[in-house]
């Protein structure tokens, strides 16, 4: 048996944020954001403003960073112990959402620690205290539509992708105003990570027929759009939100692969940003994987237009679309172009091999993949070498 899960409600367009409005029956909120963006350009206070239309007290928990810790999603479920709201909104990008998923599990049961909850799919069943709304401010990580929450133990520079369906949010707010906010760089970065969602999902061990088309739609809308969103478009920034949250129903339940499981590792130890990971990685990834899921590639080649004639061809036009749109984006080719350190590298390699084999997201690689062989494809994507293995 497999299982397809989904937000109860999905609100998108301009001033999508308004729905909230309609909220019945709720009597506190609290809000997680990283707070300095969305203060800036005006959302916190409407949104604010849309909760109290609704007869909602509000409450804030801000200063989430990039790459949240486990330190801040504790104080943040003790600030909701002590405000005690029926439901949690984030708004901003994935780092607040998926803090706050972690803290709505913290603060429904607050006897339990980290390590209780970051075993796949073990987690308690959550909303006896509260419903979870989640307002995306980038178009990239979906984490307003996934059963996932990536928060960083700092102490040994590991990511860990907590998975549980019970943390998929119960309301998604697309509200395309929100991320024309965005500066280029951040563009590139989360669309290169909605473009790795969707390319994974649509060749990940758990896919289906509900996952396939909503992963390959995302890939096209992506290639569509994701230049004209970076250059500011802002017909390609709405249908960029759009795209990403397909790619994020359907990575949710197909699962992904391990140029996630590669990222969450390098991310920490590099500082190089999620999506910029992702982008670097991809190319390599695909290449690995060809020898087992080829025929998928080149559909998604297929799809998108692109030149060739066998399965190979194809997936190979495919590699050079995505290392092209990386180009475009200014996006590095290799971990050494984007300031990794022959030293850090060597120093590391060995420790990010092993632990991106463990990760969550390597069991659901189309192709089986060891630690050894995990180091092969840092080597690659460091120095720019053919994945020839």
């Amino acid at each position: 048996m497999a299982r397809f899960t989904l937000p109860r409600d999905i609100y998108f367009g301009k001033n999508a944020m308004e729905e909230l409005k309609n909220l019945k029956g709720f009597k506190k909120a609290i809000i997680v954001t990283g707070g300095t963006s969305m203060q800036k350009y005006g959302f916190i206070d409407k949104l604010e403003a849309v909760l109290k239309e609704a007869g909602i007290e509000t409450g804030r928990f801000e200063g989430v960073e990039p790459d949240p810790s486990v330190e801040t999603v504790m104080k943040g479920a003790k600030a909701m112990q002590e405000f005690q709201p029926d439901i949690i909104i984030s708004i901003g990008g994935g780092s607040p959402i998926d803090a706050a998923k972690a803290m709505w599990v913290f603060y429904e049961y607050p006897e339990l620690t980290f390590e209780d909850i970051k075993t796949p799919f073990t987690m308690p069943g959550l909303r006896k205290k509260a419903i979870f709304v989640a307002i995306p401010s980038t178009s990239g990580t979906a984490t307003e539509v996934t059963a996932f929450s990536v928060i960083t133990d700092y102490s040994t520079k590991i990511k860990y992708p907590l998975a549980d369906f019970e943390i998929t949010p119960d309301i998604a707010i697309l509200d395309s105003s929100i991320p024309m906010t965005m500066p280029q760089k951040l563009v590139a970065h989360t669309g290169m990570d909605a473009l790795t969602h969707a390319v994974e999902a649509y060749v990940a061990s758990a896919r289906s027929s509900f996952s396939d088309p909503l992963a390959m739609q995302a890939i096209v809308m992506i290639f569509e759009n994701i230049i004209d969103s970076y250059n500011g478009g802002e017909d390609a920034r709405g249908e960029m939100h759009i795209a990403q949250c397909l790619a994020g129903m359907a990575f949710s339940n197909a699962l992904l692969g391990i140029t996630h499981s590669l990222a969450h590792k390098i991310g920490a130890q590099f500082e190089i940003p999620h999506g910029c990971c992702n982008a670097i990685l991809m190319p390599y990834v695909i290449k690995y994987n060809s020898r087992d899921c080829m025929d998928r590639y080149a559909e998604i080649a297929r799809r998108l237009g692109l030149s060739g004639q066998t399965d190979k061809q194809l997936t190979d036009s495919l590699i050079r679309a995505i290392e092209e749109l990386n180009d475009y984006l200014m996006i590095a080719s290799t971990l050494k172009e984007s300031g990794v350190s022959e030293d850090k590298f060597n120093s590391t390699v060995d420790f990010i091999s092993e632990n991106a084999a463990l990760d969550p997201c390597t069991g659901s690689n189309p192709r089986k993949t060891t630690a050894a062989e995990m180091k092969k494809i840092l080597e690659c994507a460091m120095y720019g070498k053919a994945v020839n293995f």
